[in-house]
């Protein structure tokens, strides 16, 4: 194959099936996507089912952590079983701007294949398309996902109950702020790595071990202050955070002051925030605390009956603010 994408990649002609053959099905092949009929055939989910789509433009492309293969995947396996489910398949679509190195393609396709395979979901269908020069940024991928609900009831953002705690499965900021620092070439003390990773597993044992889970939320885009204003708005009621609760790595703290930014917007890929009563919080943080995903999980705070749809947060001096939502684009193309 030439060494970058060319037009007639995305002719549906020759070049593509040779595309197709020599890369995607090379790397992502299993019995769905082999099928290469114009949809995937799903036999095997019965009953309630979650399903979400999103499309990643980050830049750059590879970034310390991750790239946007394996975030691609990440976050739409997290979406899915944000809803109490266990993601089963998923759809990729590309869009590639013509000129691509052929060789940061098939890194990329790499990539998604292991973070498949690591959260336990095929992709069985796809797309691709070619632009031309500057039409996109040298790669779009969508990514849809499908999974089986095995919560009942699903946790939702409605369901948080005066008195339930509030729990978050680590440090913040780090997705966010790992991206900038790579953009802009700025070097800290302490590489920042981006924390994009499958929670699914875990996801799964929470609600297998302990239960009556009323929120999961994984907080990205607009961060934890934003997810949190989200839930407190569905649900109507008050949550009060403790501030020198929430985990923030030294190095994220130091960079955010640096660059003047509030590790409380910035977006993560791989953490996220339970609200269960608080009579199963100690359990759920030894189950978080023992699994890779989730050893810096912290209680943060509770749910309470006051300032409905607000979040108060209790500052490191005693004092009390609300922490509103983000207002503007912080930081554009992180996911």
């Amino acid at each position: 194959m030439p060494e970058r994408i060319i037009l007639d990649y995305g002719s549906g002609g020759k070049a593509s099936q040779r595309l197709i053959k020599n890369l995607f099905m090379k790397h992502f092949a299993n019995p769905g996507l082999n099928r290469m009929d114009d949809a995937a055939l799903i036999l095997d989910l019965q009953g309630p089912l979650s399903m979400s789509t999103d499309t990643f433009t980050v830049d750059p492309v590879f970034f310390p952590g991750g790239d946007i293969g394996s975030l691609a995947v990440h976050g739409t396996v997290n979406d899915v079983a944000m809803l109490g489910a266990v993601p089963k398949y998923i759809s990729c679509a590309f869009i590639l701007e013509e000129g691509l190195v052929m060789d940061d393609l098939e890194r990329i396709v790499q990539s998604m294949a292991r973070a498949s395979s690591h959260a336990g979901v095929q992709i069985i269908t796809g797309d691709t398309k070619v632009v031309p020069r500057g039409a996109v940024d040298k790669i779009f991928i969508n990514t849809t996902g499908i999974g089986l609900v095995v919560a009942d009831p699903a946790p939702s953002g409605h369901r948080a109950e005066p008195g339930d705690a509030i729990l978050i499965s680590g440090s913040m900021g780090d997705h966010g702020l790992a991206i900038l620092s790579h953009r802009q070439g700025i070097a800290f003390e302490t590489d920042v790595l981006s924390d994009s990773q499958a929670l699914n597993h875990l996801i799964l044992r929470l609600i297998r071990e302990v239960g009556d889970i009323h929120v999961l939320r994984d907080p990205t885009r607009g961060g934890l202050a934003t997810t949190l204003n989200e839930i407190a708005q569905q649900s109507d009621l008050e949550f009060i955070i403790d501030q020198e609760l929430i985990p923030i790595k030294e190095a994220v703290e130091g960079g955010c002051s640096f660059l003047g930014l509030d590790p409380l917007y910035l977006a993560n890929e791989g953490k996220f925030i339970c609200i269960l009563p608080e009579s199963l919080a100690t359990k759920a943080l030894d189950i978080m605390r023992n699994d890779p995903a989730g050893q810096d999980a912290a209680f943060i705070g509770r749910v309470a009956e006051g300032r409905n749809g607000k979040v108060v947060l209790k500052t490191a001096l005693g004092g009390h603010r609300l922490l509103d939502m983000l207002e503007g684009e912080q930081l554009p193309r992180i996911c």
